[in-house]
């Protein structure tokens, strides 16, 4: 039950609100079925007491001292039998009771038989029972005593047939179901309207965390009402906080490798001078101080990029940044006359990170392409499936060549950090290791294949794409 409830805010405002209505339609019904029942057996007691009324008036004594009527009663039904409307004088004498001395056509031959009480002068009393064709009755009854008999009392009843009360009750109630059920699909029709209304804002801040983490927002822009402001500004404090922590991690990150930069770079000055080039202890020292340099700009992207991965509102676009990276490798490489290929430029896709990561991988892949190609590179980006399944939108950059390609047995280990399986083509093996790291820290992967289009290496970069 906690997991049904705690699973979405709209189903939770639905059940607390079909159950609210619910239970305030069943105790609105409830009541108003027991009012009208009360209404109804008012009226329709009162419509005996008339009765009654009428035959008190109309009995009186005969010349033998039994009662009889003065005046017909008015009501036909009193002379249909079992009409379900009967009326009856029963003699009271020393305490006996002399049933039917006087009854009307409608009991036929039978008798109503009514609880013996005792009764003050006109005093009513009433009683439910049993009539003659076994339905039943409510009796009135009173002890009257002639005007010129004074020893000699009577009980008059008069009573009617139910069935009229509790069919008037049935429809009532039918009617009254009828009329809750409309209501209550009425209200839960305008509770489900007032939801979608009320939960609008929370709709239109989750599109905008969604445009935010797609990189088409910096920061949550929207009107929303005073409850969700609060969380909002909150929201976008903890953004500008990270902010400032990159920025200061970016900062701190450049100016040590600047630092550092600066004594390698007089070390390699000092060993390339003409009186020390020759020397074993300056081929050393360049040795080092160009490894020092290589390792400097590893970490350095490395650590530019890890300040970078998930910062929101980041995205670049691919075409953007490889068009420039090819014609840059194609003067690069003009004495090699190589062919390229571009294949991004009318494909809007857009990575989820900064321009300086897309630059430093697809760098690498394009330099590495070069190298290794007889005459040829091919570069093209499409969307794909994310890996593993995870529910994020993913881009995918292939970049091929037509050269030697990487045996399979040894494509797993060029992708390690200073790795070579050719000490004669130059390069430092970062290359590769550099775009699996980065790689990596976007959540991405790389795969190096065979390419089937032009029979060299196929490099299958696999990185977040921003929608």
């Amino acid at each position: 039950m906690n997991r049904l409830f705690g699973a979405s805010l709209r189903v939770r405002l639905l059940i607390g609100t079909l159950l609210g209505v619910s239970a305030a339609l069943l105790v609105a019904g409830l009541v108003l079925s027991n009012l009208f029942r009360e209404q109804v057996a008012r009226q329709f007691q009162a419509g005996l007491r008339v009765h009654l009324d009428q035959l008190t008036a109309s009995v009186e004594a005969g010349p033998d001292g039994q009662p009889v009527l003065s005046a017909a009663l008015v009501d036909a039904r009193w002379n249909k039998p079992y009409s379900g409307l009967y009326w009856q004088v029963d003699g009271l004498q020393g305490g006996r009771t002399v049933p039917a001395l006087l009854r009307s056509r409608s009991l036929w031959d039978a008798t109503l038989s009514v609880p013996a009480d005792v009764l003050a002068d006109g005093e009513v009393h009433v009683h439910d029972i049993t009539g003659p064709d076994g339905l039943g009755l409510r009796v009135l009854e009173r002890v009257v005593h002639p005007d010129d008999r004074p020893a000699t009392s009577w009980r008059l009843s008069v009573a009617q047939d139910t069935r009229e009360l509790d069919e008037a009750v049935s429809s009532f109630v039918g009617m009254l179901v009828l009329s809750l059920g409309v209501l209550a699909v009425a209200l839960m029709a305008a509770a489900a309207a007032q939801v979608v209304v009320g939960l609008a804002p929370l709709r239109s801040l989750q599109a905008a965390v969604s445009a935010l983490r797609a990189g088409r927002l910096q920061r949550l822009e929207g009107d929303f009402p005073a409850e969700l402001q609060p969380l909002v500004d909150d929201f976008n404090g903890v953004l500008d906080q990270n902010t400032q922590i990159v920025v200061r991690a970016r900062t701190q990150a450049g100016n040590l490798a600047h630092a550092i930069k600066t004594p390698l770079a007089v070390l390699s000055n000092a060993a390339a001078r003409p009186d020390t080039a020759q020397g074993a202890l300056a081929r050393l020292v360049d040795e080092q101080v160009a490894q020092a340099q290589r390792q400097v700009n590893w970490h350095l992207s490395r650590a530019r990029a890890a300040a970078a991965v998930g910062v929101p509102g980041v995205r670049t676009l691919v075409s953007a940044v490889a068009g420039p990276l090819v014609k840059v490798m194609d003067r690069v490489h003009a004495g090699r006359h190589l062919d390229f290929d571009d294949r991004t430029a009318d494909v809007p896709l857009w990575f989820a990170g900064e321009e300086q990561d897309l630059q430093e991988m697809l760098g690498n892949l394009l330099d590495n392409a070069c190298k290794w190609a007889r005459s040829s590179v091919l570069v093209e980006v499409s969307a794909t499936s994310a890996e593993k399944g995870a529910p994020r939108p993913c881009l995918q950059i292939t970049v091929e060549d037509d050269g030697p390609g990487i045996a399979e047995a040894l494509r797993e280990k060029v992708l390690v950090r200073g790795a070579r399986i050719d000490e004669q083509m130059p390069g430092s093996g970062l290359g590769l290791a550099i775009v699996l790291d980065l790689a990596q820290l976007h959540g991405g992967t790389l795969r190096l294949e065979r390419s089937e289009a032009l029979g060299g290496l196929r490099a299958r970069l696999v990185l977040p794409a921003a929608v």
